[in-house]
């Protein structure tokens, strides 16, 4: 694959992440065969992996740990802070406090000494941003953490960031992960935008749009709600939206089929073409999955494919607001203006 720099940190990285999600008891339990997985992706050209403290609380990480024994140096690594890892209101968020500790388990837990991309999961509204940036630029210093980002920032959000980070002198955050797909376009309004101005880059996630996007279903062949780490409001039949998305599905399917390629490698084609994308996040649970994504990189979108899918999806438009993360703490509703 030919890789990419990552923002401006000289850093490259392939087109495709290998999302670490699904290995553990949320999707593939088998830890063999998810370190099968992870070799296979690493053979085919793949150096940029994604985990989370929270995936699996901790046992996703303990898997990525174990795949890398002996090719550490040839990876770039990934993980993320900030989600509940217990019922202790202290184990979460962005405190000093909590980052300090939970950086020193993800370590311990990937078996590394350092973690190339520290991300921050989600925006805390309880904690200052000064706070959070103080406690990660020592990490930096200290060695232990090479870059830092963000996931499911909004724009304001991330330009208070880089505001405080030049203003107080501290590390900047360099990447935001957010959810991208061609039916969850909304970041193209602001989001990717800001990135550039800012100088940073996205590796984004579910380009797949949790299975939306996979082929597998369209209007004579609807999701089931129930199944295993989906969200059933995700694929409420009920809801107006997802019927959208499921005629959506089949034209873009239609479109896929008039250029010989699957729906699959026409999404994520599609979102590693944005000049804001550095990488797209797969997760594949089975070796299957991953064969499946990775001739997506070889493919070239024509203008004329991307006004087309335009015509079927707005630029901008996320088809249903069930299926993006912003907003997700302002939008509670002891945070709502009653």
């Amino acid at each position: 694959m030919d890789l990419r720099p990552l923002a401006r940190t000289g850093v490259k990285v392939s087109p495709l992440c290998l999302g670490a999600m699904m290995f553990g008891p949320i999707g593939n339990d088998n830890r063999a065969d998810a370190v099968r997985i992870i070799h296979a992706a690493l053979d085919a050209g793949i150096n940029f992996i994604d985990t989370a403290d929270t995936y699996s609380k901790g046992v996703s990480e303990e898997i990525v740990g174990e795949a890398l024994q002996g090719r550490r140096d040839d990876v770039v690594l990934a993980t993320k802070f900030y989600s509940a890892m217990d019922k202790d209101p202290n184990h979460r968020g962005g405190s000093r406090r909590w980052i300090m500790r939970e950086v020193e388990d993800s370590l311990r837990r990937l078996g590394t000494d350092h973690i190339d991309l520290y991300q921050m999961h989600r925006p805390d509204p309880d904690t200052d941003i000064e706070e959070t940036l103080g406690a990660l630029t020592d990490l930096v210093r200290q060695g232990k953490v090479r870059y830092i980002g963000t996931s499911s920032f909004s724009g304001s959000q991330i330009v208070e960031a880089q505001w405080v980070s030049k203003e107080r002198r501290l590390e900047r955050f360099v990447t935001e992960q957010p959810p991208y797909s061609l039916l969850v376009r909304g970041i193209e309004t602001d989001v990717l935008p800001t990135l550039l101005r800012h100088g940073m880059t996205s590796l984004v996630y579910s380009p797949l749009s949790g299975g939306w996007l996979s082929g597998k279903w369209g209007k004579d062949n609807p999701p089931q709600p129930a199944s295993k780490g989906r969200p059933a409001f995700r694929f409420d039949m009920a809801n107006p939206a997802n019927q959208r998305k499921l005629e959506m599905v089949d034209d873009l399917s239609a479109l896929a089929a008039d250029l010989g390629i699957t729906l699959t490698e026409l999404a994520i084609a599609f979102v590693i073409r944005h000049p804001g994308v550095t990488s797209a996040i797969i997760g594949p649970r089975t070796m299957e999955q991953l064969e499946t994504v990775l001739p997506a990189v070889n493919v070239e979108l024509s203008d004329e494919t991307l006004d087309r899918i335009d015509e079927i999806v707005a630029p901008g438009l996320t088809v249903s607001l069930a299926d993006h993360s912003y907003g997700e703490q302002e939008l509670k509703p002891e945070r709502r203006r009653r």
